[in-house]
């Protein structure tokens, strides 16, 4: 055990020991995206008090249970098993026995697998209890300053998680077409061997701003925000920014003025100013193009003086 933790665990007991913790429950467990103080009292109370423990993959379960002092049998329950693995964590379960759940980091059945496992558990009529931690996903999201919406209309903090995209050229270019024409923010994980053709394929959403995350909570952390057509020189800057994992905000697009809008804007302009200099603040306010601003002020003048 890390010496550090020992302390730690009596801590969780005495913190969160006087709780219920029914039997016969799966325990979805968040655990560290990199940084081993992250895990939370509840976390580590829980995985001392199940009978087993089932995990993404055992390699990377043991020796962080290790780290904190916590042996207990292991599970493998990952994508390639999960349906099959799923029954007997149920049999387990309907034996009276408790069940925790973690994936390799962070937590399990957003981006990482668990969601079958505990759509099985609660078909068999058995008790789930999350206990919330650690997420790439809400880590990235703390650290981007994406507003409520950016300006939306709706005034809510929306945004969407995308998780990783297709690994195919073909198909990962279609995905960022579709994230283009949503204005919402956007949450993206990538792997370091596929992140700089991720950033080449982004180049495309001129305008938009990205946060990257790169080794979140870990000893070389890095997070930078730049336009999108940015990132891949970002990248470039030094070798060791491809190592690692990546967490992205793709932030939501800046809201556009309408044409209502702009000839609204150009009107009350055009009533003070001369037609160039409206036009030119119009397009400064808006973002319309300038040409077509012009001509609409051209057409308003004509209407004015026939009348």
């Amino acid at each position: 055990m890390n010496a550090s933790f020992e302390l730690a665990l009596d801590t969780a007991r005495a913190a969160a020991g006087m709780q219920h913790y029914p039997e016969a429950t799966l325990y979805v467990v968040a655990t560290p995206i990199g940084n081993l103080a992250d895990i939370t009292l509840r976390a580590l109370h829980v995985l001392q008090l199940v009978n087993a423990i089932a995990c993404e993959d055992k390699r990377h379960t043991q020796p962080l249970l290790r780290q904190y002092g916590i042996d207990k049998p292991l599970l493998a329950v990952h994508q390639h098993n999960e349906l099959e693995a799923a029954q007997g964590v149920v049999d387990r379960l309907q034996r009276g026995e408790r069940v925790a759940y973690v994936s390799d980091a962070g937590t399990p059945a957003v981006s990482d697998p668990g969601a079958r496992l505990v759509t099985a558990v609660r078909a068999a009529g058995l008790k789930v209890m999350p206990l919330p931690g650690a997420s790439s996903v809400t880590t990235v999201l703390s650290a981007a300053g994406v507003t409520r919406a950016e300006g939306s209309a709706d005034n809510g903090s929306s945004f969407v998680f995308a998780g990783f995209l297709p690994t195919k050229a073909g198909e990962r270019d279609q995905a960022i077409e579709l994230l283009r024409a949503d204005s919402r923010a956007t949450v993206i994980l990538e792997a370091p061997h596929r992140i700089e053709a991720l950033a080449r394929a982004m180049a495309v959403l001129q305008g938009r701003l990205v946060t990257v995350g790169r080794e979140l909570t870990k000893q070389f952390e890095e997070i930078a925000t730049m336009p999108a057509q940015d990132l891949a020189a970002w990248l470039d800057a030094g070798p060791q920014r491809t190592r690692g994992e990546f967490a992205l905000v793709l932030h939501a697009a800046a809201p556009h003025e309408g044409p209502d809008d702009s000839t609204r804007v150009l009107k009350l302009l055009l009533a003070a100013l001369p037609l160039k200099t409206a036009v030119k603040l119009t397009t400064d306010i808006t973002g319309a193009p300038r040409n077509e601003l012009y001509d609409t002020a051209l057409k308003l003048k004509t209407n004015e003086s026939e009348r």
